[in-house]
């Protein structure tokens, strides 16, 4: 598979980036250790090199697994992991980062990321000079490679690469949620910043398998999603439909056409997960398809039937709820 580079980094990541949300198994459902650890070496063996986690995934779980099933392959792979919003001053970065480092069973972190802004979640306020200031000492210790954000807005993401160098932004971004587009992937392309999208498949929402009257128990997180909420829900089914044939066309599922359409777009990688190893197999497919001028017009147009209708509340999920 290609490769990419990270931001202005020498840090090469391919377009298809494998997610471990699921491998937490918090906010999941019919989640297996060795399916998952299986998915993650099928992924590498397909050519995603890239893997995505969090300490906050499984309160450091699914950090676990990763180390688990890479460890031995760490020559091979490009690790990225996150500090949780209650984390951010000096001390508790730096303690994070280490606890990261162990599960890992690595010596360096290749992209340490600011997995939400301070205050979120009822988090403390912590100034973003005091939590760079971490991040940048990490860095030049060498514990640490690149330094990237999640879930943060362009003022945000302004105010703190004025404490130090950001190389990639991970928000929601996906043919069905595509708020990023106004401000913020205009700036990530102009300060070369990469965005690595996450819920790439709106949670699966995109693959086709949910029909219109499937209903996820409580505990999973997508029955907070606000796109499998009426009249979302129903607008999504019906654009699904449309794009069933452009799919067809290219001999794919909807799932890699969405991917596909995505890792077209601007300073753009997607995070697609994994829970089995056909799952990871499958996903890999779709680095190989190339989507012309007016399949990605015919394919936008599709999506808007969706994101024209969406709430300006960035987050995707109704976590109070």
């Amino acid at each position: 598979m290609e490769t990419r580079k990270l931001g202005k980094t020498d840090i090469e990541i391919t377009p298809l980036i494998f997610g471990t949300w699921q491998a937490g198994k918090s906010g999941w459902v019919g989640i297996e250790d060795q399916d998952v650890i299986d998915a993650m070496r099928a992924a590498l063996d397909a050519g995603i090199t890239t893997f995505d986690t969090a300490e906050v995934y499984g309160n450091g779980y699914s950090e676990e697994l990763v180390g688990k099933a890479l460890g031995e392959r760490r020559d091979r792979t490009v690790l990225a992991t996150k500090v949780f919003a209650n984390h951010l001053k000096p001390d508790q970065v730096i303690e994070a980062c280490e606890n990261s480092l162990r599960r890992l069973q690595t010596d360096v972190i290749d992209l340490y990321q600011i997995h939400w802004p301070s205050g979120a979640f009822k988090s403390e306020i912590v100034p973003m000079v005091e939590t760079m200031g971490a991040m940048n000492q990490l860095k030049e210790q060498g514990k640490i490679r690149a330094i990237g954000v999640s879930n943060f807005s362009t003022a945000q993401l302004v105010e703190t690469m004025a404490y130090g160098r950001i190389d990639s932004l991970q928000p929601p971004y996906s043919l069905f949620w595509r708020g990023v587009e106004a401000e913020l992937l205009p700036y990530c392309i102009e300060n070369e910043v990469t965005l690595l999208a996450y819920s790439s498949l709106a949670q699966g929402l995109l693959t086709g398998k949910f029909g219109p009257d499937h209903q996820f128990p409580k505990e999973d997180v997508r029955s907070k999603n606000k796109l499998f909420q009426p009249p979302l829900y129903g607008r999504a089914q019906a654009a699904l439909a449309q794009l069933r044939p452009i799919a067809d066309r290219h001999h794919t599922t909807l799932g890699n056409l969405a991917l596909a359409w995505l890792i077209a777009q601007p300073q753009t990688t997607a995070i697609v997960g994994a829970r089995n190893v056909e799952q990871a197999k499958e996903n890999a497919q779709a680095g190989a398809i190339s989507l012309s001028a007016a399949d990605l017009v015919e394919i936008d147009a599709i999506s808007r039937t969706v994101t024209d209708y969406l709430p300006d509340d960035p987050v995707m999920w109704n976590f109070s709820e």
